[in-house]
């Protein structure tokens, strides 16, 4: 398994991803916003390759105002669920922003339906929001102080 960064040429298969979670942990109605996160919106966004395909993708914005990163736009391939791709992916990530000093803390902005995953790695709930992605797809807002894993 290798965690390398997004190039656009990727992005097919990471619409893939994204297809093959939805409707279970995306809506259908959440895909133009990923093709406009990938095309206008990544600052740094990673792949994980695994036997000559890409199973796993997830990236990194900061909000320097608020001495921020988050977390964004974590999938990972059905197939792989479970197998600790995403806490590999994860932990690059908080490696990454560890690496910032002007970081304080890691956000997370997910749903319901991978909260608990969060909260295994450390992140604490703040607020949820009913219905904010979708029908049926709550925002759960979660934070961790920046700290390495």
């Amino acid at each position: 398994m290798k965690i390398r960064p997004y190039i656009p040429s990727d992005q097919a298969a990471v619409l893939q991803l994204f297809d093959g979670n939805t409707p279970q942990y995306f809506d259908e109605t959440e895909r133009a916003g990923l093709v406009h996160y990938l095309e206008n919106e990544t600052e740094d966004y990673f792949v994980v390759e695994g036997e000559g395909q890409i199973v796993g993708a997830g990236g990194i914005n900061y909000e320097p105002q608020s001495k921020a990163a988050v977390i964004s736009w974590d999938i990972i391939k059905p197939t792989e669920h479970g197998k600790g791709i995403g806490r590999k992916l994860t932990q690059h990530r908080i490696q990454h922003i560890n690496t910032k000093a002007d970081i304080e803390k890691i956000i997370v902005r997910t749903s319901q339906h991978t909260d608990k995953f969060y909260e295994k790695m450390g992140f604490k709930l703040l607020k949820v929001e009913k219905d904010y992605w979708a029908k049926g797809f709550d925002l759960y807002e979660m934070e961790q102080a920046n700290i390495s894993l």
